[in-house]
């Protein structure tokens, strides 16, 4: 990476330098994360592949703000976030970053309009009204808006997930990370989903940044990210 800061260059949405993360204390210290670098753009779809274990997903929660960063920096539109304060992190999250991840964490009591709403509502700056129409224009857009109303537990797997990228873009986030968001889906509905993210990273300009294992997803996205060992490596 420049000497300057990822703050200085244009279009970089997320951005890490030297980033570090370790799990275990003691002899059971290791490291997970090595002085890992890496510039995101808007309108763009990175995947991080490689074997289990790599530091995929903990790359991805790190960079989400849900785990701590032992070492090194973290950007968000410019602006330095490693290092904030837990109630910082989360106004954070909530503003700025949408998640997909493998299993869907619906609320099974709540129906899919209710369950988009609830980032929304969490947030706290639109009306009850507003917030309603912006989770039906979002189950319109992953077609479900006819089966707004049914219960998350009366859906299809693929329905759930569908229903949970819908949360997941209720804030307008400019970034979104998803791991591995086709992995309990079926091969239809994993090219349902994937198609999907991709389409509306384009056409809202967002950031979305996909761990996957699944070497179909990887190649529907615009850059593909090797990691070996917790840190990137060059593709062969």
């Amino acid at each position: 990476m420049a000497d300057s800061t990822p703050s200085s260059f244009p279009g970089v949405t997320l951005a890490c330098e030297k980033l570090e993360r370790f799990l275990g204390e003691g002899e059971n210290r290791i490291q997970i994360l090595r002085q890992v670098n890496l510039e995101l753009r808007s309108g763009c779809i990175y995947a991080v592949t490689g074997p289990s274990g790599c530091g995929k997903s903990t790359l991805l929660y790190t960079l989400g703000l849900l785990d701590r960063e032992d070492a090194g920096e973290i950007w968000i539109n410019g602006t330095k976030v490693s290092g904030a304060t837990d109630g910082e992190r989360t106004i954070i999250r909530n503003r700025n970053i949408g998640f997909v991840f493998q299993f869907h964490f619906l609320l099974p009591e709540f129906s899919a309009l209710e369950n988009v709403m609830l980032p929304m509502m969490k947030l706290g700056e639109l009306t009850h009204e507003a917030m309603q129409i912006r989770a039906n224009k979002l189950l319109d857009e992953v077609g479900l808006g006819e089966k707004s109303s049914r219960l998350a537990n009366q859906r299809s797997g693929g329905e759930q997930q569908r229903v949970a990228i819908a949360r997941a873009l209720a804030n307008q986030p400019d970034i979104l990370l998803a791991d591995e968001p086709t992995g309990n889906l079926d091969q239809n509905n994993s090219t349902v989903v994937i198609d999907l993210l991709c389409r509306m990273a384009r056409e809202q300009d967002q950031t979305i940044l996909v761990v996957t294992h699944n070497p179909a997803i990887a190649d529907a996205c615009d850059y593909t990210l090797p990691m070996l060992d917790g840190q990137f490596v060059p593709r062969d």
